[in-house]
């Protein structure tokens, strides 16, 4: 059969799917400088596909141009198209930055917290989902059987992660009902959320080549077990050395973690909007799912909103610092991994900043936002989030997730969780 290759650009937008276009892969080379053509308003098309609401109309362009060090270009030799595909940045037509570019947010979130305490970040993704292929079987979690019953999803899966460029960590059954969890290696911050992003789309493509899907919705069925998203982060200052351990600090911490983690969690009612974007992400946010609840900072307690993490078979304290770290789990698979990691970077540099301190530990902590909407109030409420979105960025995410909650304001709990696993 006669064919052409054909390679795709786009980026992970609100609704924390990959959008864009593609084009004959013989114009790669002009299209590196122009990208491909876009228009304001598709950054306001929701989960669901249709725009409901936009402040920017139908007028304006802008182009998406690939990142040549976000390049995916994967065969898996079963006689279907090649995954090849660019992350890239939504651009002005004069090549400048465009202020809604999901990327440039993260970016932007970077060069925070260099200048708030010259620092990098290092993050590594973990990401749960469901896999359809594997039958539903009583006592699965965690279980051999899981893991051999999905057959050779795993390894296809693995295989093009490697072939993306992405290093595989681990794949594993999970605790929930054909329920999954991939972890990569880490990374800094921007090559971190390509990766997560690429990640997600691997799966899917192993799993449509098997006949299947990987469902990354935080709540696939209302009865079941949510899947999160967790990032696991350390900070590093400009020579590549862990500035996150100090065995005299709390939970472990040196006082930049300290401030950092004070940050996120002072954030952390306005910044759920962002992690956790979706109505059905608050399903998951609820007593005994393994999930946070609560606004708080715990050690190797898996319920926490930030987790400090164990470190494995080491005394050592040059390895302990080089392995230390924490975990943020108010994220799930409806966030775009960009605009997510962006805010908990934006969040923390402000600790860092104004040199904020953990929560002294007398009362209970704050409940979490209990539903999206209570989060996008908090959101709207607070001049940090303002500041970090500017004032175009933040009315269009606000009246896109508007939107999307009042599309799905009838719906019963399990049609909402059915429609959401429809779509991620």
């Amino acid at each position: 059969m006669l064919r052409e290759e054909l390679i795709f650009v786009g980026t992970c937008d609100i609704a924390g799917h990959v959008r864009g276009k593609s084009f004959p892969a013989r114009d790669l080379e002009a299209r590196r400088r122009k990208g491909v053509g876009w228009t304001h308003s598709n950054l306001m098309q929701t989960a669901f596909g249709p725009i409901w609401d936009t402040p920017f109309g139908t007028a304006g362009d802008l182009m998406i141009v690939p990142d040549p060090k976000a390049e995916v270009r994967v065969d898996f030799a079963d006689a279907t198209a090649p995954e090849h595909f660019f992350l890239g940045d939504i651009r002005n037509t004069d090549g400048s930055p465009w202020e809604c570019c999901p990327r440039e947010f993260l970016r932007r979130g970077v060069a925070a917290l260099a200048e708030a305490g010259g620092l990098h970040l290092i993050a590594a993704f973990e990401q749960e989902f469901v896999y359809t292929g594997n039958e539903e079987r009583p006592g699965d979690a965690y279980s051999l059987g899981a893991f051999r019953r999905q057959g050779v999803f795993g390894e296809c899966f693995v295989a093009a992660l490697r072939a993306a460029g992405v290093a595989p960590d681990s794949f594993l059954a999970e605790y929930g009902a054909r329920q999954f969890e991939v972890t990569v290696a880490p990374a800094a911050a921007l090559v971190a959320a390509d990766q997560a992003v690429i990640t997600r789309e691997m799966a899917r493509g192993a799993a449509q080549r098997l006949g299947h899907r990987a469902v990354f919705s935080p709540m696939p069925a209302a009865d079941g077990v949510g899947n999160g998203v967790h990032i696991h982060m350390s900070l590093r200052e400009a020579t590549g050395r862990p500035v996150t351990y100090d065995a005299a600090g709390p939970m472990g911490l040196a006082v930049p973690a300290q401030q950092f983690c004070a940050g996120v969690l002072q954030h952390l009612p306005a910044i759920a909007a962002i992690t956790a974007p979706s109505p059905v992400s608050y399903l998951r946010l609820t007593p005994n799912r393994w999930a946070p609840t609560m606004v708080d900072i715990v050690r190797q307690d898996r319920g926490a909103a930030l987790r400090v993490c164990p470190v494995f078979a080491t005394t050592e304290p040059e390895e302990i610092g080089r392995q230390f770290n924490f975990e943020f789990r108010v994220c799930d698979g409806a966030a775009s991994p960009y605009l997510a990691l962006g805010a908990v970077l934006f969040a923390g540099a402000d600790g860092l900043r104004r040199k904020l301190a953990l929560p002294a530990g007398h009362g209970a902590p704050h409940a979490l936002p209990r539903s999206l909407g209570e989060a996008l109030k908090a959101m709207e409420a607070s001049d940090a989030v303002r500041g970090w979105f500017g004032p175009v960025f933040l009315e269009a995410y606000l009246r896109h997730k508007r939107s999307e909650l009042a599309y799905t304001e009838d719906f019963a709990v399990t049609e909402l969780c059915h429609r959401y696993g429809e779509i991620y």
